[in-house]
């Protein structure tokens, strides 16, 4: 995988899931900007209502002991990638929003 790659990441220890833009894949651990797997349909709901951001992605790393795997963020059959349901929810690329959150709208981050 390679930056700029939308992945789901799942952690044990605590179990937790994340989606987000990978920023870096290294062998100390993955760099992810992105949100909590449970907080994403209200996050969607609040970028398309245009509210007060409450929610937002955050930039994280996540060390390599703690990852248990890395998935691209993809449809599987009929069910929708989280970026396809972001875009049908809110009307707009979710990179483009992830990268204005950023302040660098150049492009994902390295």
């Amino acid at each position: 995988m390679e930056a700029g790659t939308l992945v789901l990441v799942h952690l044990h220890s605590p179990k937790e899931k994340y989606w987000g833009l990978l920023r870096a894949l290294g062998p100390a651990g993955v760099t992810v900007r992105g949100i909590d797997v449970a907080l994403f349909d209200d996050w969607a709901r609040q970028c398309r209502a245009g509210s007060e951001a409450e929610l937002g992605p955050a930039t994280l790393f996540l060390p390599l002991h703690r990852v248990e795997k890395v998935f691209e963020d993809a449809r599987i059959g009929t069910v929708a990638a989280y970026h396809e349901r972001f875009f049908e929810m809110v009307g707009k690329d979710v990179r483009d929003v992830l990268l204005l959150e950023t302040g660098r709208p150049d492009g994902p981050l390295q």
